[in-house]
């Protein structure tokens, strides 16, 4: 049986038709449905021309990286296979899954993202017969929310990563994404904090004074519920911290029951007591924490996925080639956040 993606031909303006990928460029030309009830159902597009050209890029018979320039069509490939590679580090313990309520596509720099009139929220009164029900007004921002652009710059010749292993290689390119997925952490929690230049900053409570119990300098755990009170009407369903909040809370008592290290133990993440799930990053300020509801609190703005420069690296002039993604951060609702300082 004769497929089409033994006869695809390969070329650089695959990677710039406007709002497609690369991948999805090539899903055009050879559709997954195609291949279903064979031996190739269950491949996309891209891994079927890996197959095409014999390229294993994983596992210990993976190829050389000089595999990918055996011929022009199959170099064409090899900015994907960064990307992938680069994606695939990005998502990785990516905590921002697990504290964005909503993502956005957009095209362009500038975003403006809507919001609720404050209070309003709040506000779920009793509508006797005839009266008008309470309105929430929802409206767009009055400020713009800025999309940053994130990357790292790849630097190596072509001599000297030809004979490398492509699985090996693969290594450095996880990590490349790892670096850029922690600035946009640090991106998100900035506006967490800071709020997104709307006049929406989070709240800060400090250990001893106002409603929050405790001694300043010392977290305890009745300061933790005295924080948690605070999210009526929202609720604390996660809390990002740093290291050394993190061995504070740790010692606790009322994080020593055995419920909570079985399921540390079984599953290698940490719940509160109170129900709140428990992230731990060093992009977190020491002496702080941030307690959110991850479903009313930050909207993840995205750009553009992850691009390479892929004329350099087909044209293997890898000596600096950038690897960049586009996104910003807007705060949805202000309440929904607040943070916690353990000394004024």
């Amino acid at each position: 049986m004769a497929y089409t993606y033994d006869a695809l031909k390969l070329e650089k303006g695959m990677y710039h038709e406007a709002g497609k990928s690369f991948t999805q460029v090539l899903e055009q030309c050879d559709p997954s449905e195609a291949y279903k009830g064979t031996a190739l159902e269950g491949l996309d597009a891209y891994q079927r021309q890996l197959k095409r050209f014999d390229i294993k890029v994983k596992g210990t018979g993976s190829d050389v990286v000089e595999k990918f320039f055996r011929t022009s069509d199959s170099a064409v490939l090899f900015p994907e296979y960064i990307a992938r590679s680069v994606r695939q580090g990005m998502e990785e313990a990516n905590l921002l899954p697990e504290i964005t309520a909503a993502v956005t596509r957009f095209d362009g720099l500038d975003y403006r993202s809507i919001a609720s009139v404050p209070g309003e929220e709040k506000e779920l009164r009793r509508v006797e017969e005839g009266a008008a029900i309470p309105a929430t007004t929802v409206k767009t921002q009055e400020n713009l929310v800025k999309l940053h652009k994130r990357g790292r710059m790849l630097v190596a010749s072509y001599e000297a990563i030809r004979y490398q292993k492509l699985d090996l290689f693969s290594v450095t390119l996880r990590q490349i994404g790892a670096h850029i997925n922690r600035m946009l952490l640090e991106d998100a929690i900035d506006v967490l904090v800071n709020g997104d230049g709307n006049g929406n900053p989070a709240q800060v409570h400090t250990v001893g004074a106002g409603a929050i119990g405790g001694s300043s300098g010392t977290l305890d755990y009745d300061a933790l519920v005295d924080f948690w009170a605070q999210f009526e009407p929202y609720e604390m369903n996660t809390l990002l911290v740093p290291t050394d909040v993190m061995v504070s809370m740790l010692k606790l008592p009322e994080f020593q029951n055995p419920l909570t290290g079985l399921n540390f133990q079984g599953t290698g993440k940490l719940s509160t007591p109170m129900g709140a799930k428990l992230l731990r990053t060093s992009a977190m300020e020491s002496g702080k924490l941030i307690g959110l509801d991850s479903r009313f609190a930050l909207e993840m703005v995205q750009g553009s996925e992850v691009t390479v420069e892929y004329d350099k690296l087909i044209d293997r002039q890898l000596e600096r080639a950038a690897i960049t993604t586009i996104a910003g951060f807007a705060k949805l609702f202000q309440d929904a956040a607040k943070v916690l300082k353990i000394s004024g």
